[in-house]
């Protein structure tokens, strides 16, 4: 195969009420709203392009692991501990459901934090190397 999968352009995100929610992730996230109709909405965030899409109530992105553990779907990052540590507080003053920052082991801390459909996404210190480099940072 002489071409190969270049990036993540989308990630579809089930929610219930896609105004609310869209709503939450431009003002709780800073994400912007490209496109909204009933059925979906087009936000763009973190350098990717977010789809609110109508589910049925109880539908997330979260899945249970081998081990019974509920898991989230995705990731997003930060540039260093001390924006990690800023970006948690002010998750908590806007009164976004966050996790306690965690050592899991690996290079950099985490944490983890919940949309308005209990959507589970995490929160990562450690920028990759090659977005530094692509961006300058």
């Amino acid at each position: 195969m002489s071409e190969k999968l270049l990036r993540v352009g989308t990630t579809y995100i089930p929610v219930t009420n896609v105004e609310l929610s869209s709503e939450w992730y431009v003002n709780k996230l800073g994400a912007e709203l490209s496109y909204i109709d009933e059925d979906k909405a087009i936000l763009n965030l973190a350098n990717q392009s977010i789809f609110l899409v109508k589910s049925n109530e109880n539908q997330s992105s979260n899945f249970i692991d081998i081990y019974g553990q509920e898991r989230f779907s995705l990731t997003f990052e930060v540039n260093g501990l001390n924006a990690l540590e800023a970006v948690h507080k002010e998750f908590i003053e806007k009164e976004i459901r966050v996790g306690d920052i965690e050592n899991r082991g690996h290079s950099g801390r985490n944490f983890v934090f919940y949309d308005l459909d209990d959507n589970k996404f995490d929160v990562w210190s450690e920028l990759s190397p090659i977005f530094k480099e692509k961006y300058l940072i």
